[in-house]
């Protein structure tokens, strides 16, 4: 049972608004499905949304964030549990292991290469939990066009970004797709390069979260 979801997003303070109507969003539908949000334990930018929009429909919420990133006063101390820890691979691995499945929303560099890292965990069988990615106001087409161009150039297996992803520019959507994927076996050597062939077609799947 999907019960717990690691949520990957930016702490900056410096957003345009449209971006926090998203998260919060997600931390109210978290609540609403009783879905623990587990996350960086910030308490600003999105991650302070989220947080805050989780606890305030009755969700819990747990954080794990780094001691020095706890004492620049970042650090959510409302948080229903929040874990301190030394080092980022510390709180990466505990968020890894805290969550059933992983949301993406838009961030800077220690987001992307969660993303990835997680993504890359996936493909080599390390776990089998769902991802997925709320594309809020398109922010991530770069990025899904940098994958787009790794399966053309036969870098990257369709399957990867066919079944492996979930991605959307609806919050809800996204969610609701992690839990009904949580219930779907998939075939690990389809996403492993020296895997299966790329498949019949070789064709480039289109880009989503367009409406």
């Amino acid at each position: 049972m999907l019960n717990a979801i690691t949520v990957y997003c930016s702490s900056s303070t410096h957003l345009d608004p449209d971006f926090h109507e998203p998260a919060k969003a997600v931390g109210a539908e978290l609540a609403r499905r009783s879905i623990t949000l587990v996350y960086g334990g910030g308490g600003i930018g999105l991650m302070g949304e989220i947080a805050r929009s989780c606890q305030a429909h009755g969700g819990k919420v747990v954080g794990v964030i780094t001691r020095i990133l706890k004492e620049k006063e970042q650090g959510y101390d409302d948080c229903d549990e929040l874990i301190v820890v030394e080092t980022m691979q510390q709180r990466k691995k505990l968020m890894m292991e805290r969550g059933n499945a992983f949301l993406v929303l838009p961030g800077g560099v220690g987001t992307c290469e969660e993303f990835f890292e997680v993504l890359a965990a996936r493909l080599v069988g390390e776990h089998a939990k769902p991802i997925g990615i709320v594309n809020s106001d398109h922010f991530y087409d770069p990025l899904i066009n940098m994958m787009l161009h790794g399966i053309q150039h036969r870098f990257i297996k369709p399957a990867v970004y066919e079944d492996l992803l979930h991605i959307d520019l609806d919050p809800v959507k996204v969610i609701e797709a992690l839990i009904a994927d949580e219930r779907r076996a998939i075939e690990d050597d389809r996403f492993l390069p020296m895997g299966k062939t790329l498949g019949p077609t070789g064709t480039t799947p289109g880009l989503p979260g367009a409406g």
